[in-house]
């Protein structure tokens, strides 16, 4: 496809994003392994974490595919909430699990138009154990926020044992040795490990009702 005519299928991806989205409330993305199994500690705590949003009043988005994200769309739904998936095209074909919406299901080809989407409609990312990409999410939005491309909301890092080490070389290196970061650039970071406490990080940005970020 030449560049000229590539330019529309970006655009028809944002604007099919955009419209689904603009019939959501207030929302929160969650992370994670595409590699947690039902049963998995991990699996778990994604889907009561999807409850406990749902029964707070937000919907859920997570990136539309199995693990941690399935967990995360089959708690929002069981409870009533709107659930939406935003996938991505890719040469394995994820597939979107089966607990989105059948009308919150937005699939993107370009990952940058995605992140735009996550970044634009969520009021907190929840972060649990994952990989690169799960990585590759936390340090976007961390960037953005710092960098006052994007409002300030949460990120909040789910389970201690998992990111603990990570958050304690961000800390020790980039900001005690090297100062290549300052102290106010981890106040919206959290590690956090009580899913309660997770919903009153989240709330507490948001004093006066919720907001949208981008």
């Amino acid at each position: 496809m030449a560049d000229g005519w590539r330019v529309f299928k970006i655009m028809a991806e944002f604007v099919n994003g955009f419209e689904t989205m603009s019939r959501i409330g207030p929302a929160v993305t969650v992370f994670g392994s595409t590699r947690v199994k039902e049963g998995d500690a991990e699996y778990q705590l994604g889907e009561t974490m999807g409850k406990l949003l749902a029964e707070t009043g937000f919907a859920v988005i997570t990136g539309g595919g199995p693990g941690a994200m399935e967990a995360a769309n089959k708690g929002a739904q069981s409870k009533g909430g709107a659930s939406v998936g935003f996938n991505i095209k890719l040469p394995n074909q994820q597939r979107p699990n089966r607990y989105i919406d059948y009308d919150k299901l937005v699939t993107f080809e370009y990952f940058f138009i995605r992140k735009v989407m996550f970044l634009k409609y969520s009021q907190a990312f929840i972060v649990l154990p994952g990989g690169f990409g799960t990585l590759d999410e936390l340090s976007e939005a961390i960037t953005l926020i710092q960098t006052g491309k994007s409002q300030k909301f949460p990120v909040i890092m789910m389970v201690a044992d998992y990111w603990g080490d990570f958050y304690g070389w961000i800390k020790k290196r980039m900001l005690d040795e090297h100062g290549f970061i300052r102290e106010s650039d981890l106040d919206f970071i959290f590690i956090e490990d009580d899913p309660a406490k997770v919903i009153e990080i989240i709330l507490s940005f948001y004093p006066e009702g919720y907001r949208i970020n981008f």
